[in-house]
């Protein structure tokens, strides 16, 4: 058996002719660097110290930490307040966040830090609500015995022809008290209507895999909740109705999303997704994970549970029809000026994008308006001034546009990019790595089918990589042509030494 010999970089330069320059395009990383999260530049530096305390005693990246609380601050304000930029666009402060990373990379344990902070003022307003539960319910059975009563009687009166009697009080406990919901883990969108036509502020759903969010928007035989969560993203009105329910109508459908996802589920459903905007409605957050330390350190416990109270005390205004109705927030003259310069930059962005990217990239003006309500009214949430902000000013919206540009948009295409890669490009990609790994100067078909990489296992899956290695100038067929291995003809290959760092 012949075998291929490796021989030293500076010997094969010596005895080839000069190799052209190599597309550099397959050799550039895969996978993009996370930005840094500019937290000094967006946070007072009381928030910003909390989350980098809280992303140390949870061992998990700071941007973790700072997604959960994005999404938790937005669906507390809810339908409360949405920002206007100007006369005609409104958008609620809705914000779907999604944390991308291994499962040991602490997504569950940074959305933490802000979910059960959540959950507490939860339990508190649901154990206030649950005493006026309580009352109804005995006044409720007193209303059965009276209207029990009275029935009777109707029925003696008819029989014996005489005048029934009126109809008593007391037949009629009023309304049943609503038991509040801040949070939900996973419920039905009949469900979720359910709540929201009684508490029209709206909801978060949080959820540890969001893979499992998304496929179950298909469980019904007879159609899909897509719509549904589409709609729940800009929070229009909304009507529900399924077979034997009455239909359910929701003024304004907002309901906030944060969860984690591991790296390979979401580059599966981005691949497979259609472009219907759902996955473009996330903002990605995709960091390197924390060092492995004990932590040192103990947040404030109670800076994110007072903000969302108070953040509660915000009253949705009432219409001409008796109707609750979001507030708007209207934009200062310099901010709205600065959005229309945002707008023109974020179109440059549009034009240089394409597939999913497109899409997410199309909708950041909207995500940016509301990054601005939402950055607002968390510092005054935990601050001590008494009156709310009466507009989104420069400062707020600039901290926005400066977020979206600097960390969101960057982190986008990090997230998008192994999606936008063909098979033949990760394969081609899969190869050089190994030639790199192995550091070959020459190699042959089956010595990088022998390798047992999954990408590379073979003729069918090995072929397109080598053509757009040799289109690149990376590899070159070997002036020997074949090479005879085990009694079969495999095709030799020669490398550009430059990819070793060698001099072509």
């Amino acid at each position: 058996m012949s075998e291929i010999r490796i021989i030293p970089i500076a010997q094969f330069e010596a005895q080839h002719l000069s190799w052209p320059e190599p597309d550099l395009a397959l050799l550039r990383p895969e996978l993009p660097e996370p930005p840094a999260l500019p937290l000094q530049d967006i946070l007072s530096s009381r928030l910003a110290e909390w989350v980098s305390t809280a992303a140390e005693s949870k061992s998990c990246p700071a941007d973790y930490i700072f997604g959960g609380l994005l999404s938790v601050v937005a669906s507390t304000i809810g339908n409360s307040r949405w920002a206007m930029p100007w006369h005609g666009w409104h958008e609620p402060p809705t914000i779907w966040t999604c944390l991308v990373g291994d499962p040991s990379s602490g997504k569950s344990p940074g959305l933490d830090a802000t979910i059960v902070p959540l959950r507490q003022v939860e339990q508190r307003m649901r154990e206030k609500a649950q005493a006026q539960v309580n009352e109804w319910n005995d006044k409720a059975e007193t209303a059965k015995v009276i209207e029990s009563v009275w029935r009777d009687a109707v029925k003696k009166a008819v029989a014996s022809d005489d005048t029934p009697p009126p109809r008593p009080t007391g037949t009629d406990p009023g309304e049943q008290p609503f038991l509040p919901r801040l949070i939900i883990a996973d419920a039905t969108t009949e469900r979720l209507a359910v709540i929201l036509s009684r508490q029209p502020r709206g909801v978060l759903t949080c959820r540890d895999e969001l893979s499992g969010w998304i496929m179950a928007m298909s469980r019904y035989s007879n159609g899909s909740d897509r719509p549904f969560w589409l709609e729940a993203f800009g929070g229009r009105g909304y009507s529900v109705e399924r077979q034997s329910r009455d239909p359910i109508t929701i003024r304004n459908l907002s309901v906030g999303v944060c969860g984690g996802i591991q790296p390979m589920r979401l580059n599966s459903l981005l691949v497979k997704a259609d472009d219907d905007g759902l996955l473009a409605r996330l903002l990605p957050i995709w960091p390197h994970p924390a060092p492995v330390m004990r932590p040192k350190v103990v947040p404030d416990e109670f800076l994110v549970e007072n903000a969302i109270s108070r953040l509660l005390t915000l009253e949705m205004p009432i219409d001409g029809d008796g109707n609750r109705r979001p507030w708007f927030v209207q934009f200062s003259d310099d901010a709205a000026n600065l959005m229309d310069e945002f707008r023109k930059q974020v179109r440059v962005w549009e034009e240089r994008s394409d597939g999913l990217l497109k899409s997410f990239v199309g909708k950041l003006p909207g995500v940016a308006a509301r990054l601005s309500l939402v950055l607002a009214y968390l510092e005054w949430a935990v601050s001590d001034v008494a009156a709310e902000p009466k507009e989104i000013s420069l400062e707020f919206f600039g901290k926005a546009a400066h977020l979206v540009d600097s960390y969101f948009l960057p982190m986008a295409r990090r997230t998008y990019a192994p999606a936008s890669v063909s098979d033949d490009q990760r394969a081609a990609r899969c190869l050089i790595r190994l030639i790199k790994e192995q550091r070959w100067l020459k190699f042959t078909t089956r010595d990088a089918m022998r390798a047992e990489r999954v990408r590379l296992g073979t003729v069918d899956i090995i072929n397109p990589a080598l053509k757009l290695l040799e289109d690149a100038d990376i590899i070159r067929p070997s002036s020997k042509g074949t090479a005879s291995q085990g009694g079969r003809s495999s095709r030799a290959y020669e490398v550009n030494p430059s990819i070793h760092g060698g001099q072509s």
